[in-house]
């Protein structure tokens, strides 16, 4: 496919997509806006950043532009995604395509005041971009109706299941008309998946894109081996050394990444975080602010590492590596877009060795090693035949002190529920740029199942 003037494009959609100056449909693109303009369900395996969000926005768009219902506009067309900002930019992109066509649009997420929200919903809108959460929420209270929905589209649908949202999808399908046109989007097929779709696509054409394959080609990775307090010395002097204008730096925890930024500013660096706990306004300005070129760091934990695509990202950096493989190479991915290249740096600290090792495994390779720095650290090197994911430590099991020991005697408390407290998985990838692995996500969403709707909330 050349261009696309014969994908069968209306002549306002081309416009638009030619102020946004794209000239060539990326694969993902080419495969599915024909036989979603010919009203057939697609089932289509791609991630963040292969430009799937045209792939089904333009052809809604298109089909929906034909016909305008006569009296109150309502919601014909249903996207439904699992955080706040991948939903902002889907809403983003709807704006850009529909500029020459009359249609409405809104998204709605939690985290924010309702209000504006139902006000919008209140005129009458033709396209709802939503999260489970809210959109359950406004459900509920009588402000939305989804009887008339003529396209639903359900968007990285195993981050979904991973972040516990199984039983919401399940509800918002049987509000939804039998006679409608679906679109299911994931980065990687597992059984849970493959169930989900089949019990509610019809009949769908399969398309499946390997962007991994750009981890390969295009990424320059580089593993150093560094004590844990020398990480932040190494990250400012590559920061500052290679003049990084876009960067994202993944941390494991929400703490560390507030730490970080702080101690990136005490050295110059221009930083912001962006993770669960901060308010949705806070997290809206640091994205604004990184996609502006203003803050030259973001700094994140994996909420970012798919529901975040921003252009012009050069540089990766997992200062702390993810114990989950498939994290890495989703975190990674944010950078080498658009036929770009760019450069992904992993620091490795005495108990990230066996973290190394499984991500090593996936991937199918050795990450380059960079030992010609001054904070070198052999002792975080992986010792001969060490297993994937085990920590290694010099360290003998400590003897409980003698509080511990007296702590040890009395009744035992309730104990806290730990699995809530997990970041998300970050999706699995297959096999050769990040080998799927099945069932896996259906297990993570069994752990999920038990979260209150304000803990799921809280990633909308």
């Amino acid at each position: 496919m050349d261009d696309f003037e014969t994908l069968g494009l209306s002549d306002e959609l081309l416009r638009a997509v030619k102020s946004e100056g794209y000239t060539t449909p990326t694969p993902v693109q080419a495969l599915c806006i024909p036989p979603l303009l010919d009203g057939k369900d697609v089932l289509g395996v791609a991630q963040t950043g292969t430009g799937k969000t045209a792939a089904f926005a333009l052809p809604v768009l298109q089909v929906m532009s034909r016909s305008r219902p006569q009296g109150k506009r309502y919601i014909r067309a249903l996207v439904l995604s699992p955080t706040r900002e991948l939903a902002a930019q889907i809403d983003e992109r709807f704006s850009v395509y529909s500029t020459h066509l009359d249609l409405r649009h809104k998204v709605i997420f939690g985290g924010v005041k309702q209000n504006p929200q139902v006000r919008a919903l209140e005129k009458g809108l033709d396209i709802l971009v939503a999260t489970p959460g809210r959109l359950l929420d406004l459900i509920g209270q009588g402000y939305i109706d989804l009887g008339r929905v003529d396209f639903f589209v359900l968007d990285e649908a195993d981050q979904m299941l991973d972040m516990g949202f199984i039983r919401d999808i399940r509800k918002v399908l049987k509000l939804l008309p039998k006679r409608r046109q679906n679109l299911l989007f994931s980065a990687t097929m597992p059984k849970s998946i493959a169930e989900l779709a089949e019990s509610f696509l019809r009949n769908a054409i399969m398309v499946d894109v390997s962007p991994e394959e750009v981890t390969v080609e295009r990424i320059e990775q580089k593993i150093m081996f560094v004590r844990k307090a020398d990480k932040r010395r190494i990250l400012v002097k590559i920061i500052k050394g290679e003049k990084v204008e876009k960067g994202i730096v993944f941390t494991r925890t929400k703490h560390g990444a507030n730490r970080l930024v702080k101690q990136l500013d005490q050295s110059g660096v221009n930083a912001a975080a962006i993770h669960g706990n901060k308010s949705q306004s806070a997290r809206t300005k640091a994205l604004a602010s990184f996609k502006a070129g203003h803050t030259r760091i973001l700094v994140a934990t994996d909420i970012a590492s798919r529901g975040i695509d921003v252009d012009g990202i050069t540089h990766v950096f997992n200062y702390d590596l993810p114990n989950e493989p498939e994290s890495y190479v989703h975190r990674i991915g944010r950078t080498a877009r658009a036929g770009k290249s760019g450069i992904a740096y992993g620091f490795c600290d005495e108990s990230e060795s066996g973290y190394l090792v499984g991500i090593q495994n996936l991937i199918g390779f050795e990450i380059d090693v960079d030992d010609e720095h001054e904070w070198h650290f052999h002792g975080a090197v992986p010792k001969p035949g060490q297993k994937p994911g085990k920590i290694k430590t010099n360290n003998p099991k400590k003897k409980p002190n003698r509080n511990q020991q007296n702590r040890s005697t009395k009744p035992k408390s309730k104990r806290r529920n730990n699995h809530n407290s997990r970041q998300p998985s970050s999706g699995r990838s297959r096999s050769g740029s990040g080998g799927g692995r099945p069932g896996h996500g259906e297990g993570r969403s069994r752990n999920n199942r038990g979260r209150s709707r304000n803990q799921r909330n809280n990633r909308d």
